[in-house]
């Protein structure tokens, strides 16, 4: 059965519900107890090069808790699971855990992909962060968001490429399934994934064509960073990529999900897209010669309009309702599902996540019963925690 990890970006913010510069003071308290890392060692590994330290089998060790681009973020990562139960109960963990440290400098954490209320950023200190707020301008300066990254294993390379070849069509949904960021900068912006709009202002993200050979793959990544934009492999902000650091294959278009049981459905489709592209391209499959701009068009759409509006079917390359474009995913990977015991919990999960609606819908129906975006955030930190 593959392994999947999830790492989290959470927002810090005070008892009002405005994002504070307090992450750095929660990543002391949790680097004392041994959970999280500080901005000054983690700013020191990233400068060396230094390999994480992983246990006995090759898993990774040490903090969970680790510093983001902006002082407002703390982010976590999930210990290597083989169970969705596994993932869920180390994302409420660790999510209690970034809680608690944020609680001891008086803050909290929220799962909110963007700050519904108007916020400065502050970039978090350190070399690496220093030379991206220089070198990108406003975009560094500006961008506050929170995703999700979902790690899943491959056996090499290879296996790897043929994956993000095959996969790439179906990440808008999953963009559409955990948008979470209607609001920036006081008002609503009219997207449900604003945050996959920000996102897209830097110079590497976005989808890919096919590569076809893990050769054509790493000579892009090689030659990207030749061009001095980038300031290294670890700012190729492909929607999907090979880890430079595990054997996995990194999925990135994700709003951070505001439930926790909807980041455990996200964990499951996206192991469920590997396995079944893997499956695909050991049979022989061809992948999918679908266009670079067209997938990004679909990217654009699924943040606009999240599951309350039509999507691309990757199938088809006409719209749809979001709900079809879900069933139609959910049937490209159930064979994937069922052989990891995961069926239920994710079509069940879906169903839910249609019924209600993404984390943009909550948040958009208590700033519409209260009209107060603070009320939002506070909203978020009580579903950031299960409540």
């Amino acid at each position: 059965m593959r392994t999947v990890g999830v790492e989290e970006e959470l927002l810090v913010v005070d008892p009002a519900g405005v994002p504070v510069p307090l992450g750095p003071d929660a990543l002391e308290v949790a680097a004392r107890r041994g959970e999280g890392e500080t901005v000054a060692e983690h700013d020191r590994a990233e400068q060396s090069g230094e390999e994480p330290d992983t246990d006995a089998g090759g898993a990774p060790a040490g903090p969970r808790l680790v510093p983001e681009l902006k002082q407002q973020q703390i982010e976590l990562g999930t210990r290597v699971c083989s169970t969705l139960h596994e993932v869920a109960a180390e994302l409420r963990h660790w999510r209690s855990r970034a809680d608690a440290a944020a609680a001891t400098v008086g803050a909290r954490v929220a799962a909110l992909a963007s700050s519904p209320v108007p916020v400065e950023p502050v970039p978090t200190d350190g070399r690496r962060y220093e030379q991206m707020v220089d070198a990108f301008g406003l975009t560094a300066a500006e961008v506050l968001t929170c995703g999700c990254h979902v790690h899943v294993s491959v056996a090499d390379d290879e296996e790897g490429v043929a994956v993000l070849d095959r996969i790439r069509v179906w990440l808008p949904v999953l963009t559409a399934l955990t948008a979470n960021s209607p609001f920036w900068a006081g008002q609503d912006t009219g997207y449900a994934s604003f945050r996959s709009q920000v996102w897209n202002r830097w110079p590497s993200a976005g989808p890919n064509d096919v590569f076809r050979t893990p050769a054509a793959y790493h000579r892009l990544v090689t030659d990207l960073v030749a061009t001095g934009t980038v300031l290294d492999e670890g700012m190729v902000y492909f929607d999907a990529r090979l880890s430079a650091t595990w054997p996995t294959v990194e999925v990135r278009v994700s709003d951070v999900a505001l439930r926790v049981e909807d980041a455990v459905v996200l964990a499951g489709l996206v192991r469920a897209l590997v396995e079944t592209a893997a499956r695909e391209w050991q049979a022989g499959v061809p992948a999918p010669e679908v266009r670079a701009e067209l997938v990004r068009v679909a990217g654009w759409r699924a943040g606009r309009s999240g599951l309350t509006g039509d999507l691309v079917d990757p199938r088809t390359g006409h719209p749809a309702p979001a709900a079809q474009v879900v069933r139609a995913l959910v049937e490209h990977v159930r064979p994937a599902l069922t052989d990891t015991g995961d069926a239920e919990r994710v079509v069940a999960g879906l169903a839910e996540l249609l019924r209600r609606g993404s984390g943009a819908t909550l948040q958009r129906a208590v700033a519409g019963e209260t009209g107060d975006l603070a009320a939002v955030v506070r909203a978020a930190v009580a579903a950031t925690h299960g409540d």
